[in-house]
């Protein structure tokens, strides 16, 4: 009888996603999958129906495809630096992992490749623990809360169920508040101190926070102890929130208007970054290194600099390494004497 072999472990990076190719069509399909999430819109669903599809749908992919194309590299930049996130990650899990077979794979919430597909073909393909690690470093229902709903939809479906480990977030994990300083302190090096420095997360609508998601106090927690490890001074830096969609209120302050106010009142140099991203996308290399920069140094400002997300950053490797080979490690720690 041929042996079976050793179990195999998965880690699954899971970032929210990204249309195919920058066209309105390849737009269109994205957003209507993401926009019809309730995680995301929480609005009654017969009535956001009406509203994404006579409103938002017909105009919106083609201004959101012109600006994915000014930033497209053979790809979108979020799916190019997940894959080499997954490439840096996985020699470092599999060398430790004899006899048990680990491989890390890239995810997508929404668009390709998607979660629930990823894990179907892995499955298939014999394995039986999954490490999920959502790359969102600050919780909050509309992004890793649609994670868990995809696994949940997932495992309904399931016969026989594989062990899953879900990390919720690590916005005040040592290793990323030590990434994110470091990668301050080294633009700053070549570029110099501003007088400010804003750190932008992307907004959730306020009554998504009244009603008990935690992720604005999870960023003011981040920023805080990013400053702190800094040793700013409490002018010297502010948290904001970027990204508004639609006519209600947001979690405030907002990033555009902080940036306006700003340039006039005075204030000349200002570097922003978005701690909030594991890795570029259209909202950080459009939206803030292209768009606010121009609103800012049209209103009077005149040096204005986007510190660059984590990326493949080898402290976010090290980062990521470290959140996930104890899960790795531990579970092929219960499968002794399997083989």
């Amino acid at each position: 009888m041929k042996p079976k072999l050793p179990p195999r472990i998965a880690v699954l990076l899971v970032n929210l996603g990204t249309p195919d190719e920058p066209t309105a069509p390849a737009v269109r399909r994205y957003l209507k999958q993401f926009l019809s999430d309730p995680r995301v819109i929480e609005i009654p669903k017969f009535l956001w129906a009406i509203i994404l599809n006579l409103f938002v749908l017909p105009s919106r992919p083609k201004r959101v495809a012109e600006a994915y194309a000014s930033i497209w590299d053979g790809d979108s930049p979020m799916r190019n630096i997940l894959n080499e996130q997954v490439a840096k990650l996985e020699p470092r899990l599999a060398k430790d992992a004899a006899p048990y077979r680990v491989s890390v794979h890239s995810a997508m919430s929404y668009g390709n490749p998607g979660l629930p597909d990823v894990m179907d073909k892995l499955r298939a393909d014999g394995v039986d623990h999954f490490v999920m690690l959502p790359l969102f470093p600050q919780y909050s229902a509309t992004s890793t809360g649609a994670v868990y709903d995809a696994i949940t939809k997932w495992t309904q479906k399931q016969r026989n169920l594989p062990n899953i480990t879900i990390v919720k977030d690590y916005f005040a994990h040592p290793l990323y508040i030590k990434a994110l300083a470091d990668s301050i302190r080294h633009f700053q090096a070549t570029h110099g101190k501003p007088e400010k420095l804003m750190f932008s997360f992307h907004g959730i609508p306020q009554p998504y926070a009244d009603k008990g998601d935690p992720y604005p106090s999870r960023c003011k927690c981040t920023a805080a102890q990013v400053a702190q490890a800094l040793g700013l001074a409490d002018d010297e830096w502010i948290i904001s929130f970027q990204s508004r969609f639609g006519k209600q209120e947001w979690v405030k302050p907002y990033t555009d208007v902080v940036l306006d106010e700003w340039a006039k009142s005075g204030v000349k140099s200002v570097q922003i970054l978005s701690p909030a991203f594991s890795a570029d996308c259209l909202e950080t290399l459009e939206e803030l290194a292209i768009e606010n920069r121009d609103n800012f140094l049209n209103a009077g400002g005149q040096e204005y600099h986007y510190i660059p997300a984590l990326n493949i950053d080898e402290a976010h490797i090290d980062l990521l390494e470290a959140m996930s080979a104890p899960l790795v490690k531990g579970w092929a720690g219960t499968l002794d004497g399997w083989v």
